[in-house]
């Protein structure tokens, strides 16, 4: 079976992490990652391209991560919008492989 490719966006406001993050979520094969700083940004960027998993990292504060989670679950109800608070690249990994394989209808993804 083919796996799917898998398309992130990552959210955070420290822009040297956020080239981190960018690397990270590109390195396993069939994932795409888009890391972005700011919430403009970040619903431009969901508006131009449909993601299955969004992260938000560091430096989000409650009140903003409630307004993105609702304005990306505008653009597509199915997206499924995460917190990731640091860590290496086998917890993220695990992260977000654990978030998709939640969802009943989601198949299986693997890297």
């Amino acid at each position: 079976m083919e796996k799917k490719i898998l398309n992130l966006l990552a959210i955070g406001r420290n822009a040297e992490i956020m080239q981190v993050m960018q690397r990270l979520i590109n390195v396993p094969e069939k994932w795409i990652g888009t890391a972005v700083i700011t919430n403009e940004e970040a619903i431009a960027t969901a508006k131009q391209s449909s993601f299955d998993l969004v992260l938000l990292c560091a430096g989000i504060n409650t009140e903003e991560e409630n307004i993105l989670r609702e304005a990306l679950k505008h653009i597509d109800p199915a997206i499924i919008v995460i917190r990731h608070y640091g860590g290496g690249s086998g917890l993220l990994e695990n992260e977000i492989l654990a978030a998709l394989n939640s969802r009943k209808e989601t198949v299986l993804f693997q890297t």
